[in-house]
């Protein structure tokens, strides 16, 4: 079994709920050397000599990239206790404060951090600058069970915020730890790390997109995802990688486009400016004045060819209820409770077992950090989680990356504080770069110019 680490949760109180499930991931070699002491149950779970479950959770999510290790992120896992955890009723939603909450949907649950937050919003508190890591967790419902109104949980996958990308993580060849260059302000991680919660940690529904990147447009002022980490072996799946430099694109930031045919490749902004700005201090150096060409320009018939900047689960047996009722209001007879003050209004279902959950299987948090959630607000449980121009279609134009000369394995920057340089675009012609002498001294030249700006990759120009 893979060890899980909890993110902190401390004791629950009298008048605050818990959660009594965890969930392991049984690898596939534990599986191996226990085969022969294993059967399948009807719904095609597998059962040891122990009578403990083995279920499969098909993953919900399919990145566009690709892991070294596993080609998918689905997981075998058990719940402990499984009795407890099957003996429930399953249901396919339940209604919390008045919202409903549907079993594949996302939400967001609560935390140490965002509830010490609204502790010093409600207390008039000055609050620390806001980090993405302080916001709520995300997670996606893979399934809900209640045995009554006080009782009701949830199997989730956690999102990721990147900055959450644990020590040791691999991102392709490197070793990285916490956000990236290429990550966006709005950009979540899928993962495979599972975990149960009390219902009464969520705050609200979470609105997530997965982001294709050949779909640039559809990128929005929202949640998204692209890239995925599978806990089992702390990797990233791949991404799409641009430019001469060969890194991924920020989808804050912009994107130029080639129009040759033949090309068609994206660039940062960043590294098409440095390599003008590499090239214009090669040729003028610390001393010499710009003097424009006197050969007279080549016409082009220009085509105006501009280019804008740049869950399903195997084993899950039988129908679900329809839906759970959380409300702060008395509930009729036939609710579910969630809470001392919740209720929760279920129909039941004939539905028995469910898979279960990997406890110890979670490789990115503490066991220390499992209680956080719960120990901050009455009446909240929560448990771990380990815890996008305009030179090519739908690029949003952002602030220029800094890490493009390094990229290009360009380290020194010898033009700093002589010349600047800025892309120019517009809607009826092509991207052009503005630079600007900055030196002293200079005798005859010009002080600012326009170029055009040619393609990284093949040298062609951009129209």
């Amino acid at each position: 079994m893979a060890s899980a680490r909890k993110r902190p949760r401390a004791e629950p109180e009298d008048n605050r709920a818990e959660c009594p499930f965890s969930v392991k991931i049984v690898e596939s070699r534990d599986r191996d050397q226990k085969k022969k002491k294993r059967r399948r149950t009807e719904n095609g779970d597998e059962e040891d000599s122990a009578g403990q479950r083995n279920s499969l959770q098909m993953s919900p999510f399919a990145p566009s990239g690709k892991f070294k290790t596993h080609e998918t992120m689905d997981l075998h896992y058990q719940v402990d206790p499984l009795k407890r955890w099957t003996d429930m009723t399953r249901y396919n939603s339940f209604v919390l404060n008045g919202i409903k909450y549907f079993s594949e949907g996302f939400i967001y649950v609560a935390n140490d951090s965002s509830i010490e937050r609204q502790k010093a919003v409600n207390n008039n508190e000055p609050m620390h600058p806001r980090k993405k890591s302080d916001d709520d967790w995300v997670a996606r419902i893979l399934e809900i069970r209640a045995s009554d109104e006080h009782h009701v949980y949830a199997r989730v996958y956690w999102m990721y915020w990147p900055d959450e990308l644990p020590q040791g993580t691999h991102d392709g060849k490197k070793t990285i730890q916490g956000r990236q260059p290429y990550h966006g302000l709005n950009e979540l991680i899928a993962s495979n790390h599972m975990d149960i919660i009390n219902v009464v940690s969520v705050t609200s529904q979470a609105q997530v997109k997965q982001w294709y990147e050949e779909n640039d447009e559809e990128i929005q002022n929202a949640l998204y995802w692209r890239q995925a980490f599978d806990v089992r072996t702390y990797e990233l799946s791949s991404v799409e990688l641009v430019c001469s430099c060969n890194t991924p694109g920020n989808p804050d930031k912009m994107l130029i486009g080639c129009t040759s045919d033949a090309c068609r490749k994206w660039m940062h902004e960043q590294c098409v400016l440095d390599d003008g700005l590499r090239a214009t201090y090669k040729r003028l150096g610390t001393d010499k004045p710009h003097v424009p060409a006197v050969t007279p320009k080549k016409e082009e018939d220009g085509d105006e060819g501009k280019r804008p900047l740049s869950p399903s689960e195997t084993g899950a047996e039988g129908s679900a209820e329809q839906s759970i009722d959380v409300k702060s209001e008395a509930a009729p007879s036939d609710a579910v409770h969630v809470g001392a003050t919740d209720t929760v209004e279920a129909r039941q279902t004939d539905d028995e077992d469910a898979p279960a959950a990997p406890e110890d299987s979670l490789p990115v948090r503490t066991a220390d950090q499992q209680r956080a959630a719960t120990e901050n607000t009455p009446g909240t449980s929560t448990q771990n989680k380990a815890s996008a121009g305009a030179l090519g279609p739908g690029r949003k134009p952002g602030r220029p990356r800094k890490k493009g000369a390094e990229a290009n394995g360009e380290g020194a920057r010898p033009w700093e504080g002589l010349f600047e340089a800025k892309l120019i675009t517009t809607d009826i012609g092509p991207p052009t770069i503005e630079f600007r002498d900055l030196r002293d001294g200079i005798v005859g030249g010009e002080k600012t110019w326009i170029e055009p700006v040619k393609c990284l990759i093949c040298g062609d120009q951009v129209n």
